[in-house]
């Protein structure tokens, strides 16, 4: 992953939690020593074990700090300079997540090795989607959560977002289902 992911998990821990929560976190983590430079590549190893860390310290489950920094990473990810990639990518909560592999290849021309995930939307009613999530790492749905939720701020739409029984879904894809006010 790239930097900046890890970068905005550092501003989502220090903002809620303090800077030597997120220093703790990083030895746990056995990371005590990187500065994270946003444009530079890490092992997604990294990534886990600076979440797992954040687990353990904040006491909350894995997925509760994945789901709340995917929230925190819509408003983060403005504040770092992406606040006009994010304004083309929709005008409203349905069509901003409509656009989200647009946007990922826009993304994709400054990240250059960009493994983005991929996103479809089915209409399930008029104020209710399915969101197919694509991606060839495991264990995000949590994630996509957090991000459909932080959308929803963004927007200023009220949003319930549940993941849907994986059984039936192929490896490497999930699916949501999604309300929100219109």
């Amino acid at each position: 992953m790239y930097g900046m992911v890890n970068q905005g998990l550092q501003d989502f821990v220090v903002s809620h939690h303090g800077a030597d929560t997120w220093a703790a976190i990083c030895i746990d983590a056995g990371h005590a020593d990187i500065e994270f430079a946003s444009m530079s590549q890490y092992s997604d190893d990294v990534t886990v074990a600076l979440v797992g860390a954040a687990s353990a310290r904040l006491g909350m489950s894995g997925e509760a700090v994945l789901e709340s920094f995917g929230e925190h990473w819509v408003g983060y990810t403005a504040h770092c300079g992406y606040r006009d990639v994010l304004q083309m990518n929709g005008t409203s909560f349905r069509s901003f997540l409509q656009n989200l592999d647009a946007m990922h290849l826009r993304v994709a021309l400054t990240f250059t090795h960009l493994q983005p995930p991929s996103f479809r939307c089915v209409d399930s009613g008029p104020n209710s989607l399915t969101l197919h999530y694509y991606s060839s790492r495991s264990g995000l749905g949590p994630l996509v959560v957090g991000l459909v939720k932080g959308v929803g701020k963004r927007f200023q739409t009220n949003v319930k977002v549940q993941a849907l029984d994986p059984a039936h879904d192929e490896p490497g894809h999930l699916r949501f289902h999604v309300e929100y006010d219109v």
